[in-house]
């Protein structure tokens, strides 16, 4: 069993999950914390915003000093993921490599336990860099030889989203008009950060295993989620449904003056793909109360102590 002295692992602990999981196991009374993250200006933050945890800057593809952070360790969270872009070896490198390297310095240092943050879409009818890389990513651990829990999240959003959600947020407080691709009926599922990161709490208190798909429990149809954000943020601009090829095509154009755009044309089909993931009663399994989704998204882009903190891509 896991004490505030236990050493606790996160590799890809700067972005929006893990920066979110921190404050949580720092709240949860966790004291030895150490966070591995390749990005610069996201390592800084958290350092900023944390200078009481161990935050260690590295590419995980790389072999390096960041693999003797396992030494010692009770338990580790896997939430290292290349999610968008435009160079297909992105997604090897940090999606396959870096995890094949976690999972070799977690063996060297008999570090016991793993939550692995898999992904809604290896159940997804979409095909891209991204599903296929997670596909691949969760074959890894499975045959990694560590007592392990899996979790396959849908989309998420909260506290720190530099992308998704929180980008749409930024951006339409920015314009004075909001695209919509088609009709924007694209039903979503989407999660609350905080509460899966309750979830992965309770993993790592109970040590338990298997694979779980963790959905967001309220079906809501893109133009909706949008519409919600510009209740809580208070935006002026104008939402305005455009045709889906001329939606492709700004993005096209978009994505070739930013390589790394939050926002790609595979993003958007894998958006308007019909999927409708399994709702498992987790609220129930890990005894984790779910927030409304009106709620989170007040908490979330409305007045808070993170409001003003905006990671980097």
């Amino acid at each position: 069993m896991l004490n505030p002295d236990s050493k606790i692992v996160l590799f890809g602990a700067a972005g929006l999950l893990g920066q979110n999981l921190v404050v949580l196991l720092k709240d949860a009374g966790f004291r030895n914390l150490v966070a591995v993250d390749k990005h610069p200006a996201n390592t800084r933050i958290l350092r900023e915003l944390h200078p009481d945890i161990t935050v260690i800057e590295a590419d995980m593809a790389e072999p390096g000093a960041w693999e003797d952070g396992c030494a010692g360790a009770a338990a580790a969270v896997m939430l290292q993921a290349q999610i968008g872009g435009e160079v297909e070896d992105e997604f090897r490198r940090n999606n396959i490599v870096a995890t094949e390297r976690a999972l070799e310095a977690m063996k060297r240092h008999a570090v016991p336990y793993l939550v692995h943050i898999s992904s809604s879409v290896v159940n997804s009818m979409a095909r891209d860099w991204y599903t296929e890389s997670k596909k691949q990513q969760e074959a890894i651990v499975a045959a990694a030889g560590i007592r392990h829990c899996v979790l396959r999240p849908t989309l998420m959003f909260g506290s720190f989203d530099r992308k998704h959600l929180g980008w749409l947020s930024r951006f339409m407080q920015r314009v004075p008009v909001f695209p919509i691709p088609g009709h924007g009926r694209y039903m979503r599922q989407p999660l609350y950060a905080r509460d899966f990161c309750r979830i992965i709490l309770r993993c790592l208190q109970d040590q338990r295993e298997g694979a779980y798909n963790i959905t967001g429990r309220e079906r809501v149809d893109y133009v909706d989620i949008i519409r919600e954000i510009k209740r809580a943020t208070g935006a002026k601009a104008r939402i305005l449904h455009i045709p889906y090829w001329s939606f492709w095509s700004l993005l096209k154009a978009y994505g070739t003056v930013k390589p790394n755009a939050p926002f790609t044309t595979k993003q958007l089909r894998a958006l308007v793909t019909p999927d409708e993931f399994e709702l498992i009663p987790w609220h129930e399994i890990f005894d984790v109360r779910p927030t409304p989704f009106a709620e989170a998204v007040r908490e979330t882009y409305g007045p808070g102590p993170y409001a003003a903190v905006v990671l980097e891509f």
